[in-house]
């Protein structure tokens, strides 16, 4: 909303700058004013059509130069727009419009009998201007992009330490309390467990304490089995219809088809299929815009699973997939899996990841790869949205 009150901001001062210069010199007609005020509004839509401005604002302005035959300031919604287009990557365009106003103005300068034939080279200079700061302004915007990319990457390369870190951590405790507390309570526990053999064996009465003892040690036992179990998992914490409940939660339109005899899966394929279609969501939520339409689809076949997953964001067909750290996380999931995976900008805008996977992964290197504590390679987790 703030963008389109500037916008229209920019045309209501553009356009009354040059009506009030009209005002103010010679020549000014109804006519004229009309022409001045319509090709200034064209303005309003200078960031969704910058060609289309263009073209009118220049046609609308000749006219005005045409009939009227007024100052510099009447092709102020010409030079504008000239700079609109330079800034959105049509320079050329730009350039050739100005040229062409250019030389219907100096035309009208040479017909005039005022004998004011330098205006052209003014406005030549000004148009020169509006092009070089319009793609200055282009690249400025594009450097602020490419610096807050990076300052991204950058925190995500920071979530990834600190996450492989913090797994690396877990697991060294997991061994040293198998490696150490496990054994001192095993002992705690046969010891005692033999000392109540004993007893019962020669028909001594059980000690309260011998007994609290054995039972103390067998939980304690089991307890410490749980814990170490928690610290060296990295199970899901979902599933893929939660995952997308959490997307729609988020504001993204996400659909998930089902198709085929849905079953459990085997732990290995179950994650690697939770992984993918989280990271598939998170990539939406951070290149395609987070309002792409995506969908989801989840195929059981009797040997294999597909996940495939496309959405309408604004990745451009003619340009490569780059490879970042999430599509080569979800590909070494994949092949750890036997399986396969595709994924690049779709013929008709969007982007497409297309896995599939064996129900019995046979050709499978290893377990596949898992970041610690479930997080997924770049691409910022999902949290409200997945």
């Amino acid at each position: 909303m703030r963008m389109y009150a500037a916008d229209a901001a920019l045309a209501v001062v553009i356009g009354t700058v040059v009506i009030l210069g009209a005002a103010l010199g010679d020549g000014a007609t109804p006519a004229g004013y009309a022409l001045t005020a319509a090709a200034a509004a064209t303005l309003a839509a200078h960031r969704h059509a910058p060609r289309t401005v263009l073209l009118v604002s220049t046609a609308l302005t000749a006219a005005h130069v045409v009939t009227a035959h007024p100052g510099p300031l009447a092709a102020l919604p010409v030079i504008a727009a000239v700079h609109t287009a330079s800034r959105a990557g049509h320079r050329g365009l730009g350039a050739g419009f100005a040229a062409g106003f250019l030389a219907v103005y100096a035309t009208q300068d040479a017909l005039a009998a005022d004998g004011a034939t330098g205006r052209a080279m003014l406005l030549a200079g000004w148009f020169l201007c509006a092009v070089v700061t319009g793609l200055a302004d282009k690249n400025w915007q594009a450097y602020l992009h490419q610096t807050e990319q990076r300052a991204l990457e950058a925190e995500r390369t920071r979530e990834e330490a600190a996450l492989r870190r913090a797994g690396e951590e877990r697991l060294r405790i997991a061994r040293e309390l198998h490696d150490s507390l496990t054994h001192s309570i095993s002992i705690v526990k046969l010891q005692a467990g033999v000392a109540v053999h004993l007893a019962r064996k020669r028909g001594e009465e059980i000690p309260a304490a011998l007994l609290a003892i054995q039972e103390a040690s067998g939980e304690a036992m089991r307890e410490l089995r749980a814990t170490l179990d928690v610290l060296r998992t990295d199970e899901p914490t979902g599933t893929p219809a939660l995952l997308v409940e959490r997307a729609r939660s988020a504001g993204i339109p996400v659909t998930l088809t089902v198709t085929g005899r849905e079953r459990a899966l085997p732990p290995q394929l179950d994650r690697t299929v939770y992984r993918l279609v989280q990271e598939a969501l998170t990539n939406v939520a951070r290149h395609a815009g987070g309002a792409a339409r995506t969908d989801v689809r989840l195929a059981y076949g009797e040997t294999e699973v597909t996940v495939h997953v496309t959405d309408e964001g604004t990745a451009d067909p003619a340009r490569p997939a780059a490879e970042g750290t999430g599509l080569t996380g979800m590909r070494e999931r994949v092949t750890a899996s036997g399986g396969t995976l595709t994924a690049g900008p779709r013929a008709g805008g969007g982007f497409e990841i297309r896995a599939a996977l064996p129900m019995d992964p046979a050709g499978a290197d290893g377990p596949a790869p898992e970041s610690p504590g479930g997080a997924v390679p770049d691409r910022t987790p999902l949290a409200a949205a997945p």
